[in-house]
């Protein structure tokens, strides 16, 4: 399962990428709002430093079929054609994942909150598919159970499309669709940050080390003992 960074602060996406082991950055209209700053400024400094091997995904804002086409065309001029193209699975939406996915574009198909929508985004053509798990469970429903099966369906109608689930409140719904082996995950530097975070890991590093000092000194390491 890919682990995504779900922001588009360049500081934090350095950070994290120094220390976890992820595979790209996906961002929204939202999340580039919040930089302050102009969006292709922020996304080239993004793609500068994740290099054409890591994933990078950008939302189209346009609300009809034919603006995402133009939307998607200048996202890719400036990003590189290896960029995923966001495109919400409305109406228009479809349309346009389709004429993307002809055209050899690769599609994440967002704004899902539904197993239909994110079927006919795979049907469609879309690479992924991300629904929305924390959204869905605030409406009543069952984020994760929907998550798991949008992955099945895919899996038994051998449709192509894999699932990048977004919108997480916390790190142990991540692990939950870790252990389904789900495509991939998004989630916020905060989130990730919470998938390793453990108090007594800290406490055992601090006694080691207590013990240690004890043989060889305080302040002392492996390298110099």
């Amino acid at each position: 399962m890919k682990l995504i960074i779900d922001d588009a602060d360049i500081e934090a996406i350095r950070r994290m990428a120094a220390y976890y082991p992820v595979d790209g950055v996906t961002t929204n209209p939202t999340i580039l709002s919040r930089t302050g700053r102009k969006p292709y400024e922020v996304l080239k400094e993004i793609r500068d430093f994740l290099g054409d091997e890591q994933e990078l995904h950008v939302q189209v804002t346009a609300a009809d079929a034919e603006g995402m086409l133009k939307d998607a065309d200048r996202i890719r001029k400036e990003l590189g054609p290896q960029t995923f193209v966001k495109v919400p699975v409305t109406r228009e939406g479809l349309k346009a994942i389709r004429l993307l996915s002809e055209r050899g574009v690769s599609v994440t198909a967002t704004c899902i909150y539904t197993r239909m929508q994110a079927f006919l985004a795979g049907k469609a053509g879309a690479v992924y598919a991300a629904p929305y798990v924390n959204r869905i469970d605030n409406l009543g429903g069952d984020g994760l159970q929907t998550v798991r099966d949008i992955h099945d369906i895919y899996r038994k109608n051998d449709i192509p499309c894999r699932v990048l689930a977004a919108s997480f409140k916390n790190s142990n719904q991540i692990q939950e669709l870790v252990k389904y082996g789900i495509g991939a995950v998004t989630a916020p530097p905060a989130v990730i940050e919470g998938l390793i975070g453990n108090a007594l890991v800290d406490m055992a590093v601090a006694d080691f080390a207590r013990d240690f000092e004890k043989i060889a000194g305080s302040g002392i390491t492996m390298a110099e003992a």
